[in-house]
């Protein structure tokens, strides 16, 4: 999500992102694989058919809401403004794909896209905008 380069300490803000970031990728790992292994062996309906498939979601949405107190907690204007050039570069990105997608979908010519897969899809994206604009930024010596 952001660079440290090499000998730099972290700043408070980056500290509290990464003490609030895997606790919710961990908690999303194990509650995933429970759910799976519920789904499995229980063959749920009704209420905790709802419950077991929505579990998964909120580390998720917590894993949002991490990003986003990071975005208002990180003092530094330009780690803030890359890092929102970033997320809306890979947003862009993101959208494109999904509504290519959408069309080859709506036409027979692909499969179903699994809606639980825009958050990585979007992850993914945004990375690369962030490792392009790094490379950019090296080639033309604006890097900071």
């Amino acid at each position: 999500m952001f660079s440290i380069k090499r000998g730099e300490k972290m700043n408070p803000a980056q500290r509290r992102y990464l003490r609030r970031f895997f606790p919710a990728m961990g908690t999303y790992v194990v509650v995933l694989f429970t759910c799976t292994w519920l789904y499995r062996d229980l063959k749920p309906t009704g209420a905790l058919l709802v419950l077991l498939s929505v579990l998964p979601a909120l580390p998720i949405v917590a894993a949002i809401l991490v990003m986003g107190a990071y975005l208002i907690e990180e003092r530094d204007e330009f780690i803030r403004s890359r890092l929102v050039a970033s997320m809306v570069g890979g947003l862009g990105i993101m959208l494109a794909i999904t509504t290519v997608w959408g069309f080859l979908e709506n036409g027979g010519a692909v499969a179903h896209f699994p809606t639980y897969l825009t958050f990585p899809l979007w992850c993914a994206c945004f990375g690369l905008w962030q490792c392009v604009t790094g490379l950019r930024d090296r080639a033309t010596g604006d890097a900071a």
